[in-house]
């Protein structure tokens, strides 16, 4: 488990290439065989990504949590972001197909992921944050949650929100996720940009294609900054920076939050023309 410090606006300003990747940017998370973590302080947020080819993994727990068990004090959304997979919740096994989301609340104590074929594993993409009670284990197929189509093909985002976990679907302490899909020819997303000073977003950029990127953009809304941002790889967004993208082909990345409220609409538009 890797671990990420909090930071400011006026820190970001003075960042080169090298230290926003280091800050912001996890690219990382898939590794065959492995549960890969990575804990944030922006709200005690972890990332994590389990890609299981020969075997099973079982989530153990971390030192930097102090707790016997991951899920002792926290709760989780996770979405498949690879080929067909299983995961088995204190022995109930669900079945996630690609971009279903599956959420496990607090005090679960036993987790394994598994890929239906090792051919096309399973890549499981865990988004936890801490939590005060515990909400039942749920599952979500791809494509069932609460559907909105946003945007408009004459500005390239035309796109389709399937909404997870979130205040009027699968209930939670604090996370809110959920996946959106870019339609054809449409390249960006979340724009206008927004910030909410209320919550941590990271986004998961995912079915890109090797040889394209995304184009994500960061920062205070009149100190802009981006990252170059490559398939299966994750942003972590504070809450006072905006966030949006623009990719050089298709793609789709799941979206999650938490910090003070779980309003999908919380959030402080910033108008293209207001961006530096």
């Amino acid at each position: 488990m890797q671990l990420r410090h909090s930071t400011n606006p006026a820190q970001i300003r003075s960042f080169d290439t090298k230290a926003l990747r280091e800050n912001y940017l996890v690219d990382d998370l898939f590794a065959d065989d492995e549960f890969r973590a990575t804990y944030t302080h922006e709200d005690r947020i972890v990332l994590g990504g389990a890609r299981p080819v020969s075997g099973p993994i079982r989530l153990g727990t971390f030192d930097l949590l102090r707790t016997d068990t991951f899920f002792e004090n926290r709760e989780a959304g996770i979405v498949n972001v690879g080929g067909a997979g299983t995961i088995s919740v204190d022995g109930t096994d669900y079945d996630l197909e690609p971009g279903s989301c599956l959420y496990i609340g607090r005090g679960v104590t036993d987790v394994v992921f598994t890929s239906t074929d090792s051919t096309a594993p399973a890549a499981f993409y865990v988004f936890s944050a801490t939590a005060h009670t515990a909400y039942p284990t749920t599952l979500v197929a791809q494509g069932q949650g609460t559907v909105r189509n946003l945007g408009d093909s004459t500005t390239s985002n035309e796109r389709t929100i399937n909404q997870y976990i979130h205040a009027n679907g699968v209930q939670s302490c604090q996370v809110v996720m959920g996946v959106t899909v870019l339609s054809t020819g449409s390249m960006w997303n979340t724009m206008p940009a927004h910030t909410h000073d209320r919550r941590t977003e990271c986004y998961l950029y995912f079915n890109l294609a090797p040889e394209h990127r995304v184009i994500h953009l960061m920062g205070e809304p009149t100190e802009s900054r981006h990252l170059v941002v490559a398939n299966n790889e994750a942003i972590i967004s504070p809450s006072w920076s905006l966030h949006s993208g623009f990719g050089t082909g298709s793609y789709s990345f799941v979206w999650a939050m938490a910090g003070e409220n779980k309003a999908f609409d919380d959030m402080d538009h910033v108008q293209a023309t207001e961006l530096r």
